[in-house]
């Protein structure tokens, strides 16, 4: 089986950030993608909230983030699906190309697989995806060239998007089934200002209609019931997003959508398993924040990995081995550690010194929560013996 230090889910932002800085710290990385790098951003004509890049569209970006990892001879792999399983304690990444199945252990991965667009639901949008329904105005805007067309959404998205697609459509349609949009205030301005735009308020899509292609939308007034038709050659869906987060999804916590609950750490609800970017819950959904995100992340798992081979190799491969596990927070349990490792190297005895609040998830693992301060005798990987030690006068008779 094929074996390394970090394996890196996705290659947006969060994932390209996470693969330079888990490359600079040393480690052996890989990322997989299932499509172009950089992730939604691609889908994206202008990015200018983005410091130190004053403008650029989003397939720029995504490869001035690809070129960077690559500077540092990261590996990035294309495959058609990613899935972490647990074995034995052991993080394995199943993934699949072209029905080949291949299977990597990993000592951490990061989740950084994004989100993507919900579908409105309702009634001819299936049947019309491709045919004028869209989700991509960068991907689909030129086809629109001189037609009326519609967005549907009232946030940042749907508001930036469809100032873009005035490009080309002779009229955009915003359709919000609020009273006022809720985007940032210059993104609004801008798009108030735009003589294409006209905004479309207290209104929900009911059906989407159209001999193959999308010729009409039936709407409907949220407040008065009263139900209208709009011809357009296509419509725009931006009404929020989805986690991406099938290859971990049912083995982390997420909350409600889906959404992977971490700390401030990224780390996840799975020892060794960090998510980055738009797949985790989150205030902002941004390329900044995801690129935060995935430096954050790639310290953390390289904290984590550095951690746990020094560990493994202190306490789990040895035959035998006595160590002290003491929490760093209680002074007492501090000051009794430094007593011990005094008693052990007068005695010429090799102790190793093991922090139990900062080494928690070991500490876990040994069963010892509770237990610190105490000398654990650990023979091949399991505990044979701990014993509470309360005071530096009991020292003489455990430290033989």
């Amino acid at each position: 089986m094929e074996k390394r230090e970090l394996v890196i889910i996705g290659a947006g932002p969060a994932g390209m950030s996470a693969a330079i800085y888990g490359k600079r710290a040393g480690l052996d990385v890989l990322v997989l993608e299932r499509a172009a790098t950089g992730g939604q951003i691609n889908n994206t004509d202008e990015i200018e909230n983005y410091p130190g890049v004053a403008h650029a569209t989003g397939p720029e970006l995504g490869e001035m983030l690809k070129a960077h990892a690559l500077k540092f001879n990261t590996e990035i792999r294309i495959v058609n699906s990613s899935k972490v399983e647990l074995r034995e304690g052991k993080k394995i990444v199943v993934t699949k190309k072209s029905g080949e199945i291949n299977e990597i252990e990993a000592e951490a991965i990061i989740v950084a697989t994004g989100a993507h667009f919900k579908r409105l639901g309702c009634e001819g949008e299936a049947e019309h995806i491709g045919q004028g329904v869209s989700f991509c105005a960068v991907c689909d805007g030129a086809f629109f060239e001189g037609y009326d067309i519609a967005v549907v959404g009232g946030g940042n998205t749907a508001i930036e998007e469809g100032n873009y697609l005035t490009k080309f459509a002779s009229k955009v349609y915003i359709i919000h089934r609020r009273d006022e949009f809720r985007a940032d205030r210059a993104a609004i301005a801008q798009a108030l200002a735009n003589p294409k735009i006209q905004p479309v308020y207290n209104t929900v899509v009911e059906k989407i209609e159209g001999n193959g292609m999308v010729e009409n939308l039936m709407l409907k007034n949220v407040k008065t019931g009263e139900t209208s038709n709009l011809d357009v050659a296509g419509v725009f869906m931006f009404v929020g997003q989805e986690p991406d987060d099938d290859c971990v999804r049912g083995l982390v916590k997420a909350e409600k959508g889906g959404w992977i609950i971490t700390n401030d750490h990224m780390e996840t609800s799975v020892e060794g398993i960090f998510a980055a970017g738009d797949v985790r819950s989150k205030y902002l959904r941004q390329v900044i924040t995801a690129a935060s995100d995935g430096a954050v992340a790639a310290m953390a798992a390289s904290s984590y990995i550095n951690e746990q081979v020094h560990l493994r190799a202190t306490l789990l491969e040895p035959e035998e081995v006595k160590a002290f596990f003491y929490s760093s927070i209680d002074e007492a349990q501090v000051k009794l550690s430094n007593a011990v490792e005094a008693c052990a190297k007068a005695k010429g005895l090799n102790v190793p010194m093991i922090d139990g609040y900062r080494n928690a998830r070991m500490t876990e693992k040994l069963a010892l929560v509770g237990k610190m301060p105490a000398l654990v005798t650990i023979k091949k990987g399991v505990v044979d013996e701990a014993v509470t030690i309360k005071s530096e006068l009991e020292l003489e008779n455990v430290l033989r």
